[in-house]
């Protein structure tokens, strides 16, 4: 690449004169100059995690307007009187730390080598509902009772689907659901996203809806694209409160919805930054009082215990910090090794921000806590664009066994990844098992339930088949109209 069409200088004495170091200061190289400045907001990155183009031509110039550096349309840098002012660093220095990057960054990335996946459907079989006339565009899939719940995208209605997968409509909301949490059998707190575009719209909003009179009460609005909720009562008055996870765009957060005496709601960040994903609430001190901990997927990814501190607050500490680069998208908290202690799996897969290309650390990881939350990974397996995990002894033989989904799969050319079925053998090792189920569709959600009353755990995916293509040379062959589809355990 002509580095001279990288940058427009606007102002050739603004250059001479900017960001000149005094003689007695030692000037820093690019890695120093990566150290210095962008590990001061996340986890310092390597040029070899992503290709050059990517670096150059996307990730750099994303990157350039938080530290100061002004960029043209098509992603020019320059600077303009007064500019350095507000900058992090000089022009010089950025032009350096560019310059880094692209002497030491490969031209691709070589894919993980793994266990070859064993293509079978062990322990699960097929139900499919009928087709939608129109696009498939699920948001939501969950099991409640003898029933599925969804959502779908361009629709505000919630729908319910019963045992021979018939659909009809519970309710219409102000726009498309994303997460509904069950109070009782007829009581659930239904999160609506706003929109799903990556804009800073706080348009969404958390109702707590009664599926018999669909009578629906305000817990929460003005949301920046909230994605989850749980209740917990954090402040032991008796009444049911809510967290949720507001994912945002550059702006979002945890929030905090405490409900008050006469039935109303406050709603207070717990975390002010956005990328909020997913959430858990649970005594984690053990002291009487609800906790939660929560996963952060932008810029500074990681996971952050918040301990109750009795007062109506949290005190706030990251447990877990994670690359900026990793695209964290879920969590579990399951004790592997017998051990009383809550280890952590987690994925990273998110593939749809400024560095849309096939990325060798995205996957499914596990990590043992060493103590007092403390974690050590142990294990990890390659998965394009891993979505989600959920951890369940599925096949009924006393372990934890896993299932994985990935929206941003390597479709082109590993389609099968797209939905892996991880069994836990007697070596305590998992074999991973690639589910045919690739062409019936694109899973964004999924959940486990023994639906059908048979004492396994069942699966649900949901398919949303448009949108979001990564592999521009790629025609997608998978079944756009199907919206779902259950995965019936067949252990028992």
């Amino acid at each position: 690449m002509n580095r001279t069409n990288r940058f427009l200088v606007i102002g050739l004495s603004l250059l001479m004169g900017c960001g000149q170091s005094p003689e007695s200061k030692k000037e820093k190289d690019g890695a120093e100059l990566v150290e210095t400045y962008c590990s001061s907001c996340h986890l310092s990155v390597k040029p070899e995690l992503l290709d050059k183009e990517t670096w150059l031509k996307h990730v750099l110039p994303a990157m350039a307007p938080k530290l100061g550096i002004p960029t043209t349309a098509s992603g020019e840098y320059y600077i303009v009187a007064n500019s350095q002012e507000k900058s992090a660093l000089s022009f010089q220095e950025w032009t350096k730390l560019v310059a880094y990057f692209e002497k030491m960054a490969p031209d691709s990335l070589k894919a993980a080598s793994r266990e070859p996946l064993k293509k079978d459907w062990s322990i699960f079989e097929l139900q499919k509902p009928k087709e939608f006339s129109e696009h498939a565009l699920t948001t939501m899939v969950q099991f409640q009772g003898d029933k599925i719940y969804s959502g779908h995208n361009g629709q505000t209605a919630m729908y319910a689907w019963d045992k021979n997968l018939n659909r009809s409509e519970v309710i219409s909301l102000q726009s498309p659901v994303v997460n509904a949490e069950f109070i009782s059998p007829t009581e659930a707190a239904v999160t609506t996203i706003g929109t799903l575009l990556a804009v800073d719209q706080p348009i969404g909003e958390v109702v707590k809806v009664d599926l018999a009179t669909k009578k629906t009460t305000l817990i929460a609005s003005q949301l920046p694209r909230p994605i989850q909720s749980v209740a917990g009562d954090f402040d032991k008055d008796g009444r049911m409160d809510w967290v949720i996870c507001g994912f945002g765009h550059d702006k979002g957060g945890l929030y905090l919805s405490t409900q008050q005496a006469d039935g109303s709601y406050q709603t207070r960040p717990i975390r002010a930054e956005a990328g909020a994903t997913q959430v858990v609430v649970d005594d984690f001190n053990k002291d009487g009082w609800p906790d939660c901990m929560a996963l952060f997927a932008h810029g500074d990814e990681g996971l952050w215990l918040f301990t109750n501190n009795k007062k109506g607050g949290f005190e706030e500490k990251r447990i877990q910090r994670f690359l900026p680069l990793a695209g964290s998208t879920s969590f579990q908290l399951v004790d592997l090794n017998k051990d009383g202690q809550l280890d952590l799996i987690c994925t990273s897969g998110d593939n749809s921000d400024y560095s849309k290309i096939l990325k060798p650390y995205h996957g499914v990881y596990t990590f043992i806590n060493q103590g007092n939350f403390t974690f050590k990974q142990n294990w990890f397996y390659p998965v394009n664009g891993c979505t989600k995990v959920m951890a369940a002894d599925f096949d009924q033989d006393g372990d934890i066994d896993l299932a994985t989904i990935a929206f941003f799969a390597d479709f082109k050319n590993n389609p099968d990844e797209s939905f892996i079925y991880f069994e836990q053998d007697a070596r305590k090792q998992w074999v991973p098992h690639a589910v045919p189920v690739h062409a019936n569709g694109r899973w964004i959600c999924m959940d486990a339930k023994d639906w059908d009353g048979d004492g396994d755990l069942d699966i649900v995916l949901g398919n949303y088949s448009r949108g979001f293509n990564n592999q521009e040379d790629y025609k997608p062959n998978w079944n756009l109209n199907l919206p779902l589809i259950v995965l019936k355990n067949r252990t028992k």
